[in-house]
């Protein structure tokens, strides 16, 4: 097979949820480039119809739809649920991206801070992955199975977020959920997988990294030297969703330079005391 059909998704159905910015859109623009049709949800409807016009500009062969959905509720999910149903009958890749993180001094931590994190990052992915495996089904084949990626952290392998004290231990959620549904959902020819990235360019990196300057620094934390670029996420992904990864279920992939296999960053470098969602 030429690699050109390796990674060709022409004719692929996606729903990135987070999509309108970020990690998100970087991957919409990747799927839209090998072909893919894609759906965009997050709380924000204005901002999911402005992030698939703009990636519908750049005359990819896929097409991007972007529309409200919110996953940090049950009636939330069930709603996002309801409408892309609406749209599609099957559903060949499930992008779990959208995110949320809170940060406060351990000593100040509130109750809200922990629950509203796992909330979307951790119940929200499971019951919208539960709720649309109906579509997934419909896509799944042998040859061809569908497609979960799940999108956890780096945070969720090391102590690396500071004051974000739910964030990491919710990512380290993501990182097994992905392992329980791989082993769930293998013999309906549905693959799990999850990404596992350092920092990027996001709404809820703009604290760390949001000028050259914090580029350059968060960087000499990184064996290879910088934070993470675009291509670096859509080629993970690209592999994942395509018939190079059909093999691969129930892994996390760290898309971090090397960072995993380094030393911790101490948590008093990174400060993190807001509120901030990646959607």
């Amino acid at each position: 097979m030429t690699p050109d059909k390796l990674f060709d998704l022409t004719g692929k159905t996606a729903l990135i949820t987070g999509g309108a910015s970020g990690i998100g859109f970087m991957a919409a623009e990747g799927f839209m480039g090998a072909g893919c049709n894609v759906m965009i949800a997050s709380r924000k409807a204005r901002n999911c119809e402005g992030a698939a016009a703009e990636l519908n500009k750049l005359g990819l062969p896929g097409k991007a739809e972007g529309f409200a959905g919110d996953v940090g509720s049950q009636e939330g999910v069930e709603a996002l649920v309801a409408e892309v149903m609406s749209r599609t009958d099957r559903l060949d890749i499930l992008m779990n991206n959208a995110g949320k993180t809170w940060g406060a001094p351990l000593e100040e931590f509130p109750y809200e801070g922990w629950s509203r994190v796992f909330d979307v990052n951790v119940t929200g992915m499971f019951y919208l992955t539960q709720k649309l495996l109906p579509l997934l089904r419909n896509s799944a084949t042998p040859a061809d199975p569908a497609r979960v990626i799940n999108v956890g952290s780096i945070g969720g392998w090391q102590p690396r977020g500071g004051n974000a004290h739910s964030y990491g231990v919710s990512k380290a959620a993501v990182h097994f959920m992905t392992q329980t549904l791989a082993s769930k959902l293998a013999e309906e020819h549905i693959t799990v997988n999850a990404i596992a990235p350092g920092p990027f360019m996001s709404k809820m990196m703009a604290f760390a990294i949001g000028t050259p300057e914090q580029r350059e620094k968060a960087g000499r934390n990184i064996p290879l030297g910088r934070v993470g670029e675009p291509e670096d996420i859509q080629g993970a992904v690209l592999y994942l969703a395509s018939r190079a990864g059909a093999y691969v279920t129930g892994h996390t992939i760290p898309i971090a330079g090397g960072a995993n296999a380094g030393i911790a960053v101490p948590a008093n470098k990174v400060k993190a005391t807001t509120v901030v969602d990646d959607e």
